[in-house]
């Protein structure tokens, strides 16, 4: 029985690239070329992307919506659009902000079909600050059953508000306000510039002081 060192040396490294490249163990760029291999994406490669990054999507419906019961189905719609488009993502470097968009993007979906609810996110009032910039708590509780109409009038006018934003405004807004990123990382996840990403923000809070400066001046 003859023996090649050439074929065990293959089999060897075959077996070494098998074992190096389960989906636990690529990163999250490699995951989404993957999942951008065939007609649909690979199934482990995108339950592994799903894994990693399921809170991140549940953090952002949650300061979104946090009295809404339904959080669970939008996650999971979440996922279903990011099934069906992954295949559109063309830096798949920039998964983690286009996820990001996705679940923005769908919360003001829902949000227009949902004019007469309860405001869903509780943010305390905008104000101006010394830097000029509008500077936003983010309440974890929902609001108390003794909060008056003119407070509840403001979460409406400031839902309303941000859902009628241009979709770049909208997007950027939120992705520095609700999910907390830094101007420089918004930037490479929306693909402008820094001076660019700083002029949406500043032009997204003036509108929304702009259309909230009746409920600011009472």
């Amino acid at each position: 029985m003859s023996y090649s060192p050439s074929a065990s040396w293959s089999n060897s490294q075959t077996a070494k690239t098998q074992a190096v490249s389960t989906p636990e163990q690529l990163s999250n760029n490699d995951l989404v070329l993957r999942c951008q291999e065939g007609v649909h994406p690979d199934r482990a490669a995108f339950t592994e992307l799903l894994r990693r990054h399921q809170s991140h999507v549940e953090k952002i419906l949650y300061h979104l919506a946090p009295d809404w019961q339904d959080r669970a189905d939008l996650a999971q719609e979440v996922w279903i659009r990011v099934y069906r488009n992954i295949n559109r993502l063309k830096d798949p470097v920039k998964f983690r902000g286009w996820l990001s968009r996705i679940a923005t993007n769908l919360f003001y979906d829902e949000l227009r079909k949902r004019k007469r609810v309860r405001p869903p996110i509780s943010l305390d009032a905008p104000r101006t600050v010394e830097d000029g910039e509008m500077d936003w708590d983010i309440a974890a509780d929902r609001p108390g059953p003794d909060e008056d109409l003119s407070t509840r009038e403001f979460y409406d006018q400031l839902r309303e508000a941000i859902a009628d934003l241009p979709e770049v405004f909208r997007t950027t807004i939120v992705l520095r306000e609700i999910d907390g990123m830094a101007y420089e990382e918004i930037a490479e996840i929306t693909g402008v510039s820094l001076g660019t990403v700083k002029s949406r923000i500043a032009r997204a809070r003036q509108r929304l002081q702009v259309q909230l400066q009746d409920y600011l001046n009472s």
